[in-house]
């Protein structure tokens, strides 16, 4: 269990490290980051720092299709959380 929360913790401190550094890239005119990476960040388990990082920024809120893709991975981790946490499938997984 505990491997999940650190990997957890981790992958949103990357999530949210890597959209500041590309909206500074951004600022500065420089090589980005492709929305397919930032997409993946997120869907590897960041997508609420990828939200947070949206909020602080103010980064990618003009990409429609980007956000339809951040909503829809969130939504499927929140489902998933409701998932583990309502049919008790975390002790299924220890």
């Amino acid at each position: 269990m505990w491997i999940a929360v650190i990997y957890l913790w981790a992958i949103n401190a990357l999530t949210i490290l890597i959209f500041g550094w590309d909206k500074l890239r951004a600022r500065r005119r420089k090589l980005r980051i492709p929305e397919r990476r930032l997409l993946w960040l997120a869907a590897l388990g960041g997508s609420l720092a990828a939200l947070l990082g949206r909020w602080i920024f103010g980064h990618k809120t003009r990409k429609r299709g980007f956000s339809t893709w951040l909503y829809a991975i969130t939504a499927c981790h929140a489902g998933l959380c409701y998932l583990i946490v309502s049919h008790d499938l975390g002790a299924l997984l220890q």
